[in-house]
């Protein structure tokens, strides 16, 4: 591909920025409404406590379609846009999509999570808010741990996008001792 201009590296910088932190954000509003679901107990008695597997209470059902809503109408594109982004990025970029260690696991840990968010995680969502609605029995935290994990994820991306650890990978590295020594790094980082 070929490199983009400085504007449009900006633009598309800013873009992948924005899509990034409101896909953090909101994995965090996730976490938070699991948590609630979770912790909100049942209210079908003084024998169903918060963390049982009875069916929901309001609180829990109100926080599962809050879920829904999120999962339908920003997960999705934020997710899309993020990965989309930075896709252009590594190869618009002398940074490239597999020149850097740090940016090929950045772009296999965002393809996963994009596929897992989509695919995985809102149908996970729906089926919960559809037994909610029913009155089926819902684990208190089967929509608590995906959000964790994604935020574990999506922390470490971060660092590492701020880090720029580990250097070349080997293919890289060889191939620049076969073009005869170093050539210039990508803007604002020493090779």
């Amino acid at each position: 591909m070929r490199q983009l201009t400085r504007r449009a590296r900006r633009g598309t910088l800013t873009l992948h920025v924005c899509a990034s932190a409101g896909w953090l954000g909101m994995t965090l509003c996730l976490l938070a409404l699991g948590l609630t679901a979770a912790l909100a107990g049942s209210e079908d008695g003084p024998e169903h406590g918060p963390g049982t597997a009875a069916g929901p209470g309001t609180a829990a059902e109100a926080a599962y379609r809050s879920m829904k809503v999120f999962g339908d109408w920003l997960v999705t594109p934020l997710a899309l846009l993020t990965l989309l982004s930075g896709l252009i990025l590594s190869l618009g970029t002398p940074w490239g999509l597999a020149r850097y260690r740090w940016v090929w696991l950045k772009f296999w840990l965002t393809l996963a999570a994009t596929l897992a968010s989509v695919l995985l995680f809102r149908e996970r969502i729906n089926s919960t808010v559809s037994d909610a609605a029913a009155g089926d029995p819902v684990l208190p935290y089967e929509l608590v741990v995906p959000p964790a994990v994604s935020l574990s994820a999506y922390v470490f991306m971060t660092v590492i996008s701020v880090l720029k650890p580990w250097g070349m990978t080997a293919r890289w590295r060889r191939r620049r001792a076969a073009a005869g020594g170093r050539r210039r790094a990508p803007a604002g980082r020493a090779a």
